[in-house]
């Protein structure tokens, strides 16, 4: 087979990476409408979006493995085959179990495509070019990001919510077509067994934390059952951690590379639909045209990152802007159906902007250490640390949506504004956990990636 231009390759994945962000974004305002189809609360909604992402926490980790074992262009192939096929099954659920189920599906099917996507760019790409390979391939997906919220509340409005999963059908055959005709089928003549051990046990921990976190947050408040569950999770987090101790060069775990830090990434886009529809009575196009505000934040970022990151470094951005983060996300509980439009599209592309930033420098960072022979295990277990980060930032933001509710008196399915905005206030003060994190990071971290050149303490002549 003809090797294809690395530009080609890169553009496919790009591809990819947009037809999943699409259809993670898409939802956000079609989520009162399937509710009212599945004749259950919009919150509880939150059910089917954490599912997915959980789903792909667990099985990220073992994409690397699969993609050293049959290949890259086999597992990525088949990934977006799996995916499109359960986004044609999403459309057509009736119940929120039914949804549900599908969309554990279909996070399989991503779970293998945009790692293994990421993973054959990472190993063609210098340390250097490296944030110029990881903004590149993640343009078009903020691009979804963008027009996703829109074109899904157009659909919803004026169609149906099951035609925003029927949307990736086209996408995804295409981008079968494209990765048959110009992916190699590589991988390396070496491989280790799977490490069903590391896998079960890491898989039943944050499946656990993350189903105790909804427990919490459920219409029945209770706690005794969610704390066993979370003590339990605790438990095979712990073993899952052994086991890979005594198998570093094997485990699914890579904890050498367990720098990744992310947090409200998704959070946001789950509360601010439910407000602007819940409680300021507009419809899922309307929402969704204020969203457009906040990814297009995040995309306008990205033309900036690397002369930023080359001026001030990954330590002082991440200390700055997760300050200036955590603080947009405290503007949203100023919020409310009086306030002008244009204020609420500032304050939301400020954030989207914020949140860019914080996202990419953290992305980078992860692999700008990782050497070569480890890439594979380290992109699997370190994309599964940000998508269950992601998916605890959903449940988080809805566990504190119903807490909130609760303690008001308030029906955990119809959370009045003055909820909307303490979830906002206890969601910006969890989004500085970040900022302490890179407290601890080196003055020169990444400098070989950013190109940074931290300034020489000012030499100090004795008296």
């Amino acid at each position: 087979m003809k090797t294809r231009s690395p530009f080609y390759v890169t553009s496919l994945i790009a591809a990819s990476f947009f037809m999943e962000n699409l259809d993670g974004t898409i939802i956000a305002t079609a989520l009162p409408q399937m509710a009212k189809s599945f004749h259950v609360g919009a919150v509880n909604l939150n059910l089917g979006m954490t599912a997915y992402l959980i789903t792909l926490a667990v099985f990220i980790p073992i994409s690397g493995w699969f993609a050293d074992r049959f290949g890259a262009r086999s597992v990525f192939a088949s990934a977006i085959a799996f995916f499109t096929f359960a986004s044609l099954l999403c459309g057509f659920s009736h119940t929120l179990t039914q949804f549900t189920l599908m969309r554990i599906l279909q996070g399989i099917g991503g779970a293998m495509m945009v790692p293994v996507g990421r993973l054959i760019v990472l190993r063609t790409t210098p340390k250097e070019d490296l944030t110029k390979a990881i903004a590149y391939i993640s343009w078009p997906g903020l691009t979804a990001l963008v027009v996703g919220p829109p074109i899904g509340g157009f659909i919803t409005t004026y169609f149906s919510w099951h035609w925003i999963f029927f949307l990736n059908l086209p996408l995804g055959i295409a981008a079968l077509i494209l990765t048959i005709l110009w992916i190699e089928n590589t991988r390396p003549e070496e491989h280790h067994a799977f490490d069903w051990i590391t896998f079960v046990l890491a898989g039943v921990a944050s499946t656990g934390i993350v189903f105790a976190m909804e427990s919490l947050g459920g219409a029945v408040f209770e706690w005794h059952k969610p704390a066993i569950i979370l003590t339990l999770s605790l438990i095979s987090g712990a073993l899952a951690i052994v086991a890979a101790r005594r198998s570093p060069l094997t485990s699914f775990i890579d904890l050498q590379s367990l720098k990744l830090k992310s947090f409200s990434v998704s959070v946001l886009p789950f509360l601010l639909p439910l407000m602007f529809q819940v409680s300021f009575g507009l419809n899922a196009f309307t929402s969704g045209m204020y969203l457009f505000a906040l990814f297009g934040g995040d995309l306008s970022m990205k033309s900036i990152v690397i002369p930023l990151l080359r001026r001030f470094g990954f330590r002082r951005i991440l200390i700055v802007n997760g300050i200036i983060t955590a603080g947009s996300i405290a503007l949203c509980a100023a919020l409310g159906p009086a306030t002008p439009p244009a204020l609420i599209a500032a304050i939301l592309f400020f954030h989207g902007a914020c949140r860019s930033l914080e996202f990419t420098c953290m992305t980078t960072l992860a692999y700008t250490e990782i050497p070569s022979e480890r890439m594979s295990r380290a992109n699997g277990f370190l994309s599964a640390v940000m998508q269950l980060s992601m998916g605890m930032g959903v449940a988080v933001g809805a566990v504190t949506l119903r807490a909130v509710a609760h303690v008001n008196g308030h029906l955990a399915s119809a959370p009045q504004l003055r909820d909307f905005h303490i979830a906002f206030l206890c969601i910006a003060a969890l989004a500085l956990a970040p900022v302490i994190d890179a407290l601890g990071l080196a003055h020169d971290a990444g400098a070989s990636t950013s190109g940074h050149q931290p300034q020489p303490a000012p030499e100090v002549n004795p008296a």
